[in-house]
């Protein structure tokens, strides 16, 4: 379904609320193209809040989903990535920002990190997203440490 709607390109963001609290399912519905994945468990407060952030454009994981992606991550072996094509159409400074991205910083922590404005940071986000073809921070997320931009368990001055 998540694949679907995400195909009519009305720009919807999709918000998963699951008792289904499994890894597979997770990975399936960012795949999918999912901005955010939540519990059905989670108090109305932050459900209200987690629509928000994803309506917004952000995306959300649960925090116990999100230690475990973590986790998985930090667990994976094997050689560095090629770096995909589409890494060379990033600016070195759009880059900087993707790996912040990917180390969970908010635009205002990108901003101050970088000592620039937080207008700025919010347009070298938006540009990373345009430039990569992704729909949210999640994705960018995801594409940090697919590309090998980010490895897992690597500090951001360690790259």
């Amino acid at each position: 379904a998540t694949r679907r709607l995400i195909a009519d390109e009305g720009g919807e963001r999709i918000l998963i609320l699951t008792t289904f609290d499994l890894d597979e399912y997770v990975y399936e519905a960012l795949r999918a193209g999912a901005s955010g994945f939540m519990l059905k468990d989670v108090p109305p407060e932050d459900l209200i809040a987690a629509v928000r952030i994803v309506a917004g454009g952000e995306g959300l994981l649960a925090p116990a989903v999100t230690k475990r992606v973590i986790e998985r991550f930090a667990g994976l072996p094997g050689p560095e990535p090629e770096a995909p094509a589409e890494l060379d159409e990033l600016t070195a400074r759009e880059r900087e920002v993707l790996a912040l991205l990917a180390g969970g910083l908010s635009n205002a922590e990108i901003a101050e990190t970088l000592v620039i404005s937080n207008g700025t940071a919010k347009t070298h986000v938006a540009r990373v997203l345009g430039k990569l073809g992704l729909r949210d921070r999640v994705q960018a997320v995801i594409f940090a440490y697919e590309s090998g931009l980010v490895r897992p368990g690597h500090h951001l001055s360690e790259k």
